[in-house]
């Protein structure tokens, strides 16, 4: 077996899922935003800015800005209702249409007869939206929380700028909770840049597509077919009876993880690859890999469900 993002035809493209501008609470222009992000060579971005009235619901049109090697996909960080600590919603949803309707937000404190978190997701969803639960250590999030969030395509298991601010970027904690419950959940690494503290350029994905435009893009997000990273590159999973084999740029550590405690990691110096059995995988529907190189920056896989063999 060999996940669609290695299997697929197609190459591998950059791409940030959660960037602000000045059309919220961002430090730069959309023009000036998507230059940065294209002279780190990056293929692609979605301006994410908050879907608030105090910002005028921006859906930013980033379209002028995309050029050769270079494209944008129009999205927002939605909010709406409350979670069990009583705060906002933050929900990112990436392609979304230009006239997708404002929810009753009018700004970051929760008023009545809003929608609730899992029905502007659910929405945003049903738009054509690639939606994540976004920063759950970063907004306290419950396990009941993110189940509710039943339209959610992913999980955001690293934010950078969650890390740079107050070392909250985690989500992997909530991410393997819901698989181990069932959900066929993916995972997203993202900058959730404002450029007002080092929170850009530090985690992304690479999407497996056969063109860089946005509607093969999110196609492929919504297939599962793209790992995230901080710098490690993944380049091959296959599950072969009872071994999984991994290829990589590389790395010093190579860790495959399971549910519950289900975990074997394969150390060394600048390994490009590494193989395990899967003995100790024996109760668990799904794997992932994680990579960490010797700067100690990592890549994650999408989980793999073993039951797809």
């Amino acid at each position: 077996m060999q996940p669609g993002a290695f299997s697929r035809p197609g190459r591998f493209f950059r791409g940030n899922l959660h960037t602000h501008s000045t059309r919220s609470d961002g430090e730069l222009s959309p023009e000036d935003v998507c230059r940065r992000y294209r002279a780190e060579g990056y293929d692609f971005l979605a301006l994410t800015d908050h879907f608030l009235g105090q910002y005028d619901y921006p859906l930013t049109d980033t379209t002028p800005f995309r050029g050769e090697g270079f494209t944008t996909i129009l999205g927002a960080e939605l909010h709406s209702g409350t979670m069990e600590n009583g705060e906002l919603w933050h929900i990112l949803a990436v392609g979304l249409p230009p006239d997708f309707a404002p929810s009753n937000s009018p700004h970051f404190r929760p008023v009545a007869d809003q929608e609730t978190g899992p029905e502007i997701a659910a929405r945003a969803r049903e738009a054509g939206a690639f939606v994540a639960v976004a920063h759950p250590q970063w907004s306290g999030m419950t396990l009941a929380d993110a189940r509710s969030i039943e339209a959610a395509h992913a999980v955001e298991i690293y934010n950078h700028g969650c890390a740079t601010g107050c070392d909250r970027p985690d989500g992997m904690h909530t991410a393997e909770l819901l698989l181990s419950e069932g959900r066929r959940l993916t995972f997203c690494a993202t900058d959730d840049a404002h450029f007002s503290e080092p929170d850009h350029f530090g985690g992304w994905v690479m999407v497996k597509a056969v063109e860089n435009d946005p509607e093969h893009l999110l196609a492929a997000l919504k297939a599962g077919e793209f790992y995230s990273s901080q710098g490690p590159e993944l380049h091959d999973i296959r599950v072969e009876k009872n071994h999984v084999f991994v290829e990589c740029s590389a790395v010093t550590t190579v860790i495959v993880s399971g549910h519950g405690s289900a975990s074997e990691g394969v150390h060394g110096r600048s390994m490009t690859r590494a193989t395990k059995r899967l003995d100790r995988f024996a109760a668990s529907p799904w794997i992932r890999v994680t990579l960490i190189d010797a700067a100690g920056r990592r890549a994650w896989s999408n989980p793999i469900w073993l039951g797809d063999e």
